[in-house]
């Protein structure tokens, strides 16, 4: 039995074959595979000045994410709905030498601003390390291929570049995710490569400097202070912007329309302004239960143990949309998306469950036009 061939193509992974190649789309293709028309049309229209090694000037950068339309008709759609000036200094940050720290509570959009950004500017957003508890010194700086080092010793060839070393070789943008989830000493790591731009490898009396262009985001999240502190001398290194949670209603059930709308598309579900009475449905409970008291400040309610992120509402309404396509009439109803806000509110069963009760019975019980609302989420909740 032969296993077939697996080449990139355009962006897109196919199945080589004698009989021929069958396309195969990614399920979440990368912020410039996504996007690669907007950001082609950008770069045409960008008369701006680029810093070096930048695809696109800090103002078509900022387009790009906020959206707009070109003088040729070509219309950018946003990636980020919040405050411009959180943008600008965003990308800003990244045109000096000071690297980027996007911080927020769960849910603010920090991963998905910096892919954006990185894809904008670098034209690749896969200059990646994943934080976690258990990510070692070598994810940031390089490992070894430990048979050509056993082989013929310490060498280039034998090293193994991390993406942040390969990003300085190349003038590039590397991320770094969940940075407050990396141990403390790992952390440090970053210190040298933020201050002195180099990388020092002393098994070979060498050294990696940056070149220009290179630049660094990092995201960290404000639930997980405590958890891996920054030093003061790694935090000195950043600028820090703060992202917000949607100011408004209005603006938070646009991002969860947008969002769920593209991934819809991708995964053939219906069209989310087909429900668009139950998103705002979703991000009212959230927003209500998040804030602790009602839409129109009357009532006091108490707020669970989680987030109830605007990322966790396009969960719960993804959810309900592929409920509604499978086992439903492909409208969004209140049947489809009960289920998954139970399982958002409801994360300590014992404190949680009595919370989202008395939220029922004195708010959702009480609005006017909300009654099937209720009786679908009683009916979930047991």
């Amino acid at each position: 039995m032969t296993v077939p061939e697996i080449k990139p193509v355009d962006g897109v992974a196919s199945t080589g074959s004698a009989a021929g190649a069958d396309s195969v789309e990614a399920l979440r293709p990368h912020a410039e595979d996504a996007f690669a028309d907007e950001l082609k049309a950008l770069a045409a229209a960008d008369d701006r000045a680029r810093p070096a090694r930048w695809q696109l000037s800090p103002w078509a950068v900022a387009t790009y994410l906020l959206g707009g339309t070109l003088t040729d008709g070509t219309v950018i759609t946003p990636k980020y709905v919040g405050p411009r000036r959180i943008v600008e200094v965003a990308v800003t940050t990244l045109a000096t030498d000071r690297a980027l720290l996007l911080l927020g509570v769960p849910g603010t959009a920090k991963t998905w601003v910096s892919e954006h950004l990185a894809a904008a500017v670098s034209g690749d957003s896969t200059l990646l390390v994943q934080g976690t508890a258990g990510t070692p010194e070598e994810a940031i700086r390089y490992g070894w291929n430990y048979a050509r080092l056993l082989a013929h010793g310490p060498s280039r060839d034998a090293l193994v570049p991390s993406p942040v070393m390969r990003a300085m070789a190349d003038g590039m943008t590397a991320r770094v995710e969940e940075l407050t989830r990396i141990p403390a000493d790992v952390q440090d790591t970053l210190i040298t490569i933020l201050s002195e731009k180099t990388l020092p490898i002393p098994e070979l009396g060498q050294e990696q400097q940056a070149v220009r262009g290179f630049n660094l985001i990092a995201t960290a999240n404000d639930r997980d202070r405590g958890v891996n502190d920054l030093s003061s001398a790694l935090r000195r290194r950043f600028n820090t912007v703060v992202l917000p949670l949607p100011a408004t209603a209005d603006a938070e059930v646009d991002i969860v329309s947008r969002r769920v709308d593209q991934i819809g598309r991708s995964l053939d579900l219906p069209a989310a302004p087909d429900g668009f009475d139950e998103i705002r449905r979703v991000v009212t409970v959230f927003r209500e239960l998040r804030d602790g008291v009602t839409a129109d400040g009357r009532t006091k309610v108490k707020s669970p143990s989680g987030t109830l992120s605007t990322a966790e509402a396009i969960s719960v309404v993804t959810g309900g949309l592929a409920l509604a396509a499978h086992f439903g009439d492909g409208v969004l109803r209140s049947g489809d998306v009960a289920a998954g806000i139970l399982g958002a509110v409801v994360r300590d069963p014992a404190a949680d469950r009595v919370i989202w009760q008395e939220y029922l019975e004195t708010v959702v019980r009480e609005r006017d036009g909300w009654k099937d609302f209720y009786r679908a989420c009683r009916e979930v909740s047991g």
